[in-house]
């Protein structure tokens, strides 16, 4: 499916598991280190939530790097959500929006919420942060190098500093954010950027819930077939969402 985003049609992929009644719609975001990654790295994921949350979920395919340096993933993201938010009834919306992804995707979810924020436009009801990578300017640890670090950094960022919108870690305040739920992986190099924004929502008045998988790698979401955290996790986010979206 094709949305018309302002100049340039852009590719969704829908997941519905019942007749299309109004409800609340899910966009979701892949990962990828913002170079990679598809709408199939998700396809499990998407489809798994869908069927146990009842949410219409759009899975979104944003331009990558290096063709597309930031801010274009991100604007691409920005622009979905506003179209959400006056189309939303073509996919069966009931006016709601949350917002979720894994890795890159997960930052772009972020920055989207605080570029809304910026702006004073909120548009998400809750985001959903799967192991994500916030702090572009810091040095990852345990199993990625340095030199990747860097080469992942160089392609999105394409000489461009480290700012909030691209690294939302480096916001000096987090207040007045969607709530968040945000899921760490033990075993992730990125489990800090979880671990962080998570304490540092909270102390800006953000209600936050974070979850962490011990013992479980960087992507787990992408490998239901032999992580038994995917099916774990996957329910634990329908659970969050289902119980923030109930009446009352």
């Amino acid at each position: 499916m094709i949305l018309p985003l302002p100049g340039r049609p852009t590719r969704v992929r829908l997941y519905r598991d019942a007749p299309a009644t109004p409800r609340p719609l899910l966009l979701w975001l892949h990962g990828g280190g913002f170079v990679g990654g598809s709408l199939d790295d998700v396809d499990v994921a998407c489809a798994g939530l869908a069927r146990r949350t009842g949410l219409t979920v759009i899975s979104l395919d944003y331009r990558l790097a290096p063709e597309h340096p930031f801010p274009a993933a991100l604007q691409d993201t920005d622009d979905t959500l506003a179209w959400l938010e006056e189309h939303g009834e073509a996919f069966g919306g009931d006016g709601r929006v949350v917002a979720g992804g894994q890795s890159s995707g997960a930052n772009l979810v972020a920055a989207a919420c605080l570029m809304a924020r910026d702006r004073g436009r909120p548009r998400v009801a809750r985001q959903v942060l799967c192991y994500p990578w916030l702090d572009l300017g810091a040095d990852l640890a345990g199993g990625v190098s340095r030199s990747l670090d860097e080469w992942y950094r160089s392609q999105y960022l394409a000489g461009q500093a480290v700012t909030p919108h691209a690294a939302p870690l480096t916001a000096r305040d987090l207040s007045g954010l969607p709530p968040a739920l945000i899921l760490g992986a033990g075993l992730d190099p990125l489990v800090d950027d979880a671990r962080r924004y998570a304490r540092r929502q909270e102390g800006d008045g953000v209600a936050v819930s974070y979850l962490e998988y011990a013992d479980t790698l960087h992507a787990f979401l992408n490998f239901p077939g032999v992580l038994s955290a995917a099916w774990s996790a996957m329910q634990d986010i329908a659970d969050d969402l289902t119980a923030f979206l109930s009446p009352g």
